[in-house]
C-alpha cells in the first residue's frame, strides 16, 4: 500500500525491534519511505530475501540517494544490487535500519531526495 501525503513529509519518528513509527502509525513490516511517499509493501521480509528486483521501483524513479536498512546489524546486499545503484549514479548507503531512520530524517530535513528501504529491527 502506497500512502501520498499531499505535501506533508514523512518523518521517521520511532523505531524498535518489530517496528517502525512514520509520523504516528507504527508499521511492523518492511518498508519504503521518501518524503512524499510511504510504501508498506515492499516485498522482502528478511536480509536474505533481498534480491535486484525488490528494488526495481527506486531505479526506476530514484531519489539522489537510497539508505537500505538491514535490521539489527549492518550486513552487505549482493554486489549485483550495489552495481545496480552505482552504475546509474544513485547513491546507495547500506547501515543497520537505525541508523537508516536517522540519517533519513536528516536528509528529509535538508530538503535532499530521499528514501529509505528499511527492513525491520530483528527481535520480536
Amino acid at each position: 500500500m502506497i500512502q501520498d501525503l499531499g505535501g506533508a513529509n514523512h518523518l521517521i519518528t520511532g523505531y524498535e525491534p518489530g517496528v517502525v513509527q512514520v509520523n504516528e502509525t507504527r508499521h511492523h513490516t518492511s518498508l519504503i519511505v521518501t518524503p512524499e511517499h510511504l510504501d508498506t509493501g515492499w516485498a522482502p521480509e528478511s536480509f536474505e530475501e533481498l534480491d535486484l528486483d525488490c528494488f526495481q521501483g527506486l531505479l526506476e524513479d530514484p531519489p539522489e540517494v537510497v539508505l537500505l536498512g538491514t535490521g539489527g546489524r549492518l550486513r552487505f546486499p549482493p554486489r549485483e544490487i550495489l552495481m545496480a545503484f552505482r552504475s546509474r549514479e544513485i547513491g546507495f548507503e547500506v547501515m543497520d535500519t537505525g541508523a537508516a531512520c536517522r540519517t533519513y530524517n536528516i536528509l528529509m530535513a535538508e530538503g535532499r531526495p530521499v528514501a529509505a528501504a528499511l527492513l525491520m529491527i530483528e527481535g520480536r
